[in-house]
């Protein structure tokens, strides 16, 4: 009985052992291919876990970011394709500026975070895919387009410079009767004005009937040269009272009744409206002196403010299109004849001068009216939308997408801006390039802007120095940082 009992206790204990070592076997087995991969210093690499809306947030375990909740994210490791793969770089998460060849705590108390020892600023800034669906991040390729554009302004409607005409008198005479005796009343070409007396004219008729009677008299002389004479002398009479603007209608009929008149009748040359009446009947004029004005308002002229920036699209010819303010819906059409050669030095627009058709009168000097100028399509331009341009104040930059989640700044100079949306890109860009649309909100201040294109500029990481005695612990070289730190920043 014994020797049976113990014979069981030895079986017993040979199972626990033999239990022990297979265990300790798939352990160690297990261990081995679960074991992460180590590197040259034979420490395992350490995943960190970061926030996309938040980089600054870093933790060392997975979990939700305590300011909006999103799920952590892991760090890529540095260096590309395996974790010690050759020296890296360690950064503060709040200051790309503080750089450290070992990882530890920056003088904040945050831990730093690597950065990648292959990058460059050529490279430009790389954001992880989860930023990229987090942010919205949308890009659109440089293409060649039309570019429109419609430029609205106000018009002031006048009467033409060619279409106004003053009524004078060349003799000094008195008005005996006044046919046009209101302000904007309407006058046909030939209606007469005014009926004139004048002691001159009294005598330059009778002199012209005298010529005319010496003419007959001296017409069958067997003398040509003094019927030539009398030829030359009834012309001269005829041109004087021609002069004062006697008509040929008028000297016709002196000829045929042979009696002189007391008054003559001015007619007008010109048809149009009365815009100014200065002379009453039975008053004294002065050879010179003006009686009436006449406008033709069948066309007129209307005057639109242009801005500086909206120059280059309004060209001399171009149609465009007169709304009044009275009438919504019906539109005249005008064309630019003329564009001032200089700016009005209260409202700073250039003075763009319509010509419009006005049969029906519509248009009345003093007017406003509504001014559309169709600019028309442009030559084929490289064109991206206004949204990419980010203005830093010393000038303009966008974005370039160069895949795998990387972007890059360019400075870019562009021209015009049209309707839809787009801007002429004049330098900079090439057809084909993609740049970012959406979601600047990360760099449009122009401080985010400057700070970036500092770093993607800066000296490289190796440059960084001691922590300076102050605690600040900056960089050297004027405290500029490098691209690396942007780049992780970003990730």
């Amino acid at each position: 009985m014994r020797a049976t009992a113990a014979s069981k206790t030895i079986a017993v204990i040979v199972g626990l052992a033999l239990a022990l070592g297979g265990g300790y076997f798939l352990g160690a087995h297990r261990h081995e291919r679960e074991t992460p991969a180590v590197g040259s210093g034979g420490e395992a690499a350490k995943v960190q876990y970061t926030c996309s809306m938040h980089p600054f947030i870093i933790r060392d375990a997975p979990g939700a970011c305590p300011i909006c909740g999103m799920a952590l994210t892991p760090v890529k490791p540095a260096g590309g394709a395996a974790a010690g793969a050759g020296p890296q770089k360690w950064r503060s998460p709040m200051d790309p500026t503080y750089v450290r060849d070992a990882p530890g705590k920056d003088y904040m108390g945050h831990d730093l975070v690597p950065v990648r020892e292959g990058d460059t600023a050529s490279e430009g800034i790389r954001i992880d895919p989860v930023t990229l669906q987090n942010m919205g991040v949308r890009t659109e390729q440089v293409t060649k387009r039309p570019l429109q554009r419609t430029i609205r302004t106000v018009g002031l409607v006048t009467v033409a410079d060619d279409r106004q005409y003053a009524v004078t008198t060349k003799i000094e005479g008195w008005v005996e009767r006044l046919y046009v005796n209101q302000q904007g009343q309407a006058v046909k070409k030939g209606q007469p004005l005014l009926e004139i007396y004048s002691p001159d004219l009294v005598a330059a008729q009778q002199e012209y009937l005298l010529a005319a009677q010496n003419r007959q008299r001296l017409a069958g002389s067997a003398y040509p040269e003094i019927a030539a004479g009398a030829d030359r002398l009834l012309e001269a009479a005829r041109t004087r009272l021609r002069y004062w603007d006697i008509g040929p209608d008028q000297l016709r009929a002196l000829e045929r009744t042979g009696q002189v008149r007391k008054t003559l009748m001015l007619y007008s040359e010109h048809g149009g409206i009365v815009t100014s009446k200065k002379v009453l009947a039975g008053a004294r004029i002065m050879a010179g002196e003006e009686l009436l004005q006449i406008a033709d308002l069948t066309t007129v002229w209307i005057f639109a403010d242009i801005y500086e920036y909206e120059l280059p699209w309004v060209k001399v010819g171009q149609q465009v299109r007169v709304e009044l303010p009275f009438a919504a819906g019906e539109t005249i059409t005008g064309t630019i004849t003329y564009l001032y050669p200089y700016l009005d030095n209260e409202t700073r627009t250039v003075k763009a001068r319509i010509e419009v058709a006005n049969p029906g009168l519509a248009l009345k000097p003093a007017m406003y009216a509504n001014v559309s100028i169709g600019a028309g399509a442009r030559e084929q331009s490289l064109a991206v939308p206004m949204t990419a341009l980010l203005n830093s104040g010393k000038g303009q930059t966008v974005f370039v997408a160069l895949g795998e989640g990387r972007f890059a700044p360019r400075s870019v100079k562009s021209g015009l801006r049209d309707d839809d949306g787009f801007v002429q890109i004049l330098s900079g860009l090439s057809e084909g390039e993609a740049v970012v649309v959406s979601a600047q909100f990360m760099l449009d201040s122009e401080s985010r802007l400057r700070e970036a294109l500092d770093k993607m500029t800066g000296p490289k990481p190796e440059e960084a120095v001691a922590p300076q005695p102050d605690g600040t612990g900056k960089t050297g070289a004027g405290n500029k940082p490098d691209a690396k730190a942007l780049d992780d920043l970003f990730k």
